[in-house]
């Protein structure tokens, strides 16, 4: 393996936001529900427990630490970026042809891929392979009803480990084992899927994205490719940084292909924060928020918000890559008529231990989908 240099660029710690929960809380083997319907029975009972370290599980068999592990992972394990890559390269946009704030934003990722050195490579690399260590932090639950707020759960932290392969165009897989709960999630370039062993297997509805901690500093031309419709909102300080903010959002079409049940997706947008001085992203800002009508015609919202802070960027073969980093996430829920919400808080601490680029012998079998969300698919 290739030793790499050392640090480059440590921003400073930075105030975080959120993103979507998507965790079953059951025993495994026991009648599959919707991911949503499970959600909303962990706040139950975070709500009805009458002490501060959730003594009343759902099912009476999994423990309390266990479930709180379990929508940690929902959350934080493996979510997607909001909208698909776009195909055309950035280079092939022309200025007149686009919007002001979308020239300003395409100018700034130049400026990214420069300072990652990505403009430098002569081929670019189709393969990757990368392995990290993670902390995970459980849940703090803030129950309000009124005046009245309660503070749920301790703060217990699990490490686990995760090893990620990518093939362009748009093809990975990631196997994050935290606890001893394993998530397996990969994309073959069409069909987004996850494996966990209390929720079986699903594949991703609407269009096909990219996972998260692709984008997370790990590979910046598909960071650049995210961002290359993005808007510029401007300035804002994050800690000593005086960075540019990039937002790019999911369109109305593209949420209402990812609605289920109940569930309707109302927004899915990302911001990008890009350092003025180094020209490298030092943080990602993501929102979530999703309408859920209960059987009393009711309707509660959960707005996820991840947040994470990107930093220790190092030199591997050339590419500046962000080697460490934080990811608060938030799961808020509310009513429009309840004056009752719920705030649920967890964190996530990663390291990148190595990466290699154009890794020998990686096929596309890597990246098949199970068999049965195939044979879901063409099912009449």
């Amino acid at each position: 393996m290739r030793r790499k240099q050392q640090m480059w660029y440590v921003p400073q710690p930075l105030t975080p936001l959120m993103e979507w929960p998507d965790p079953e809380l059951q025993e495994e083997g026991n009648k599959k529900e919707s991911s949503w319907e499970v959600i909303r029975e962990w706040f139950r009972a975070t709500k009805c427990s009458p002490g501060s370290n959730f003594s009343s599980p759902l099912d009476g068999t999994i423990q309390p630490k266990r479930q709180d592990l379990r929508l940690l992972l929902g959350v934080l394990g493996c979510p997607l970026a909001p909208i698909p890559l776009v195909n055309d390269p950035i280079d092939r946009l022309h200025i007149k042809d686009i919007p002001m704030e979308t020239s300003i934003a395409n100018y700034i990722i130049q400026q990214y891929l420069a300072s990652t050195g990505c403009l430098k490579q002569q081929k670019c690399a189709k393969t990757m392979y990368a392995t990290g260590t993670v902390k995970m932090i459980c849940c703090e639950t803030e129950v309000s009803s009124g005046k009245n707020v309660k503070t749920l759960g301790t703060r217990s932290g699990e490490n686990g480990c995760f090893v990620l392969w990518q093939m362009l165009p748009g093809k990975w897989s990631l196997d994050l084992v935290v606890g001893g709960n394993q998530v397996i999630a990969g994309s073959d370039g069409k069909i987004v899927w996850r494996h966990t062993s209390w929720l079986g297997t699903h594949a991703a509805k609407g269009p096909q994205r990219p996972l998260r901690r692709i984008i997370q500093g790990l590979d910046p031309k598909t960071t650049a490719s995210l961002f290359t419709n993005a808007q510029c909102l401007g300035e804002k300080r994050l800690g000593e940084d005086d960075c540019f903010v990039l937002k790019v959002c999911a369109d109305r079409a593209a949420v209402m292909e990812r609605s289920e049940g109940s569930a309707e997706v109302i927004r899915h947008v990302l911001y990008g924060y890009f350092c003025q001085k180094s020209g490298l992203l030092v943080y990602l800002e993501d929102s979530h928020l999703t309408r859920l009508q209960t059987s009393e015609n009711e309707n509660v919202y959960w707005e996820t918000t991840i947040g994470s802070s990107i930093g220790d960027y190092r030199d591997v073969d050339g590419v500046l890559i962000a080697h460490q980093g934080r990811s608060i996430a938030t799961v808020f829920r509310f009513g429009e008529l309840s004056q009752q919400h719920s705030r649920t808080r967890m964190e996530e601490v990663w390291t990148i231990d190595d990466v290699v680029y154009n890794v020998p012998g990686l096929s596309l079998d890597y990246f098949i989908p199970p068999a049965d969300i195939v044979d879901n698919l063409h099912s009449p």
